[in-house]
């Protein structure tokens, strides 16, 4: 199933996309008297129970808003925590000029950052070094404490596509993050959520980048250094995981910041990212 957050009338509303559309599920609710979730974080929350009523829904919605007319919201717009690991694909840390890493490199974002599907995202006056960061990013399904590895996949409730924006002069003007990372707007997150269920291995996914048309990144998350299993595992031992907290999870070789000439994202730049199964995430950029 496919998930996602909308806007009508400054609300965020409840989706579910299908083949012919996107179903309001409220609406869905309204005419029939079936009850269901009414936002993505619920749907989480409810679990199984939450995913039968958005079945039942489906079944009986007989009609759909053309995806084109909807203003997306980010996937979540009210996620707990952001959190993204750094120089997780072997090669993009060569690239960045980093060494390989021993263990995950993590660095928050916040709610701030996030944003939707075709959203225009305003760059800081100051900033120059704008570079773009193809994503998979895993959203959490149940409280996750203390995880083992090989149960980790299991409190996923599902996958989405990230661009984990950054200003890399403002990242690197000290040895935190932070600054040039958790900018408004700088974590675009969707279109939609697929449920765990339709991504039976998500180290196995072929993910892309296009700037302007042009191909810049183009990679598997097989290339990850830590996998996703080991990047929860190793999160639940230190803080408790909690539903609709999300993970993005690191970017493949081909970011501006490993280019020999470095041509910065501008204002009017178009970022389509897009991970095999999950959809693409469409972004510009505007000052």
């Amino acid at each position: 199933m496919k998930v996602l957050s909308y806007y009508e009338n400054q609300h965020v509303k409840l989706g579910i996309k299908t083949d012919d559309g996107i179903i309001d599920v409220h609406a869905v609710s309204e005419k029939t008297g079936i009850a269901a979730p009414n936002t993505v974080l619920e749907v989480i929350e409810g679990g199984d129970e939450a995913l039968q009523a958005l079945t039942t829904i489906i079944t009986n919605s007989d009609e759909k808003l053309d995806e084109e007319n909807i203003q997306y919201a980010p996937a979540i717009p009210n996620a707990g925590k952001v959190i993204c690991v750094g120089a997780n694909y072997r090669k993009h840390a060569i690239e960045s000029g980093l060494a390989i890493p021993e263990e995950p490199i993590y660095f928050a974002k916040y709610a701030n950052s996030l944003s939707g599907h075709r959203e225009e995202i305003p760059v800081p006056q100051m900033a120059v070094e704008v570079d773009y960061e193809v994503e998979l990013v895993a959203v959490i399904g149940k409280p996750a404490k203390n995880v083992p590895v090989e149960a980790a996949l299991d409190y996923v409730f599902g996958y989405a596509v990230g661009n984990d924006l950054s200003v890399r002069e403002l990242q690197f003007r000290s040895n935190q993050w932070l600054y040039g990372k958790a900018i408004d707007g700088f974590a675009p997150f969707g279109p939609y959520i697929v449920t765990a269920d339709e991504v039976p291995n998500p180290q196995n996914l072929n993910l892309k980048c296009w700037v302007n048309g042009e191909l810049r990144q183009d990679s598997n998350t097989e290339d990850m250094i830590f996998s996703t299993a080991k990047i929860i595992s190793d999160l639940s031992q230190i803080m408790t995981l909690q539903p609709g907290d999300v993970i993005y999870t690191g970017t493949p070789e081909g970011v501006i910041m490993g280019m020999e000439e470095k041509n910065w994202l501008k204002s009017g730049d178009e970022i389509v990212c897009e991970i095999e199964g999950l959809g693409s995430l469409v972004n510009k950029l505007r000052k």
